[in-house]
């Protein structure tokens, strides 16, 4: 994690709940979805300090976690 978008807490984050949806924790997967949305629309407003798009990614994680909560559910 050199670049320094690496560094951003979200992108640390969107890391852990990658990685807690390959060991299929759907709790911590579940948790971490809270706290991204969290640090994510922090970067929302007009009067926003920072302004960047969502990671590119965010969909395919999205889907991802989904596709787990089926799975758990059955």
């Amino acid at each position: 994690m050199t670049d320094s978008a690496d560094r951003r807490l979200g992108d640390r984050i969107m890391a852990a709940l990658d990685l807690a949806i390959d060991q299929q924790e759907l709790e911590i997967a579940e948790q971490l979805w809270r706290a991204l949305e969290l640090a994510l629309s922090r970067y929302g407003g007009p009067d926003a300090f920072e302004k960047r798009d969502p990671p590119s990614r965010l969909d395919e994680v999205l889907d991802r976690l989904l596709t787990l909560r089926q799975a758990t559910a059955v």
